[in-house]
């Protein structure tokens, strides 16, 4: 593809609360366009999106967007109906990497490893019991950048994070809280990037240890034994054909104190500022920012054929 002659449709900031951070990844991706003197433009994702589209006509479209109507398939289903090639994965597989329920009842289906959990719906509150022994992990079906999410260790702090939860989305999981470290393992299609450590000093990788200097700590490459690196290469793969994963996609794991890796998440969408984990991992890969811009849009997607 040679895109040098398209106009490559920056598509950011959107409608969830992970706007500001979409924002700063659209800008650093227009930033690394500029520097490698392609046809770049910014597109502030907005209810009229559609319009947008139609006026700019643009060639591609780099989805800069992170959390719903941007991750969950939403704008990749608008792009397939404008025939507009796009970055990341397709409409399917961005829904159900999104949905937290969806890719567990996934995992599990496949024998990948993943916590134990259990779901929580809103219109059933007070009837459904919970089943896990504390510590426990509660988290929106629906949000990333740990946007709602709480560690509970004892009965008092239940029903705080059942609220918190809840605000966010109708249904809720509640995972076994399996103590080892997070690991992040970006994706260049089926071959996995080295790996990143995160090490919040709080403890917990929350919005603010993620997007505040200093409050977190990475280790990349991951100093882990042989095997264990290959284990979360390995499940990585795994977690990224069972999705249908397209692209580069990140995807994130807890090691446990045996060595045994339980899958989190795919993240469809990583961050894409020079700081974010997948380009930490590029780096590390011999791809620097600008580059890794690149290789993300030489595969761009379309299921669209006609």
């Amino acid at each position: 593809m040679k895109l040098e002659k398209k106009k490559i449709g920056v598509l950011m900031g959107g409608l969830s609360p992970e706007r500001e951070v979409s924002l700063a990844s659209g800008n650093a991706v227009l930033e690394a366009l500029e520097r490698k003197g392609l046809n770049g433009i910014g597109i502030d994702v907005s209810n009229n999106i559609a319009f947008s589209l139609e006026k700019n006509k643009i060639d591609i479209a780099c989805i800069a967007l992170h959390g719903i109507y941007g991750e969950d398939g939403s704008i990749q289903g608008l792009l397939e109906y404008a025939k507009i090639p796009y970055t990341g994965s397709g409409v399917l597989a961005s829904a159900l990497a999104y949905d937290k329920v969806k890719s567990k009842e996934i995992f599990k289906f496949n024998k990948i490893s993943t916590a134990d959990y259990q779901v929580l719906c809103r219109r059933e509150r007070g009837k459904q019991e919970r089943i896990l022994d504390f510590p426990v992990v509660v988290k929106p079906s629906n949000q990333g950048s740990s946007i709602g999410i709480s560690i509970v260790r004892e009965e008092k702090e239940w029903e705080a994070a059942l609220e918190l939860a809840f605000s966010y989305a109708k249904e809720i999981l509640v995972e076994k809280y399996i103590e080892g470290k997070l690991l992040a393992i970006g994706m260049n299609g089926e071959e996995p990037m080295p790996i990143v450590h995160i090490r919040p000093k709080s403890g917990f990788y929350d919005y603010e240890s993620k997007y505040t200097s200093g409050r977190t700590e990475y280790d990349c490459p991951a100093e882990l034994r042989i095997e264990e690196t290959q284990r979360c290469k390995d499940i990585a793969v795994e977690v990224y054909r069972a999705l249908r994963g397209n692209g580069m996609p990140r995807v994130d794991v807890i090691l446990d104190t045996e060595g045994v890796p339980y899958v989190l998440e795919m993240n469809t969408i990583p961050g894409l500022t020079p700081t974010s984990l997948l380009p930490m991992a590029a780096k590390e890969s011999g791809l620097e920012f600008d580059d890794l811009v690149l290789e993300i849009l030489k595969s761009v997607h379309l299921d669209y054929e006609g």
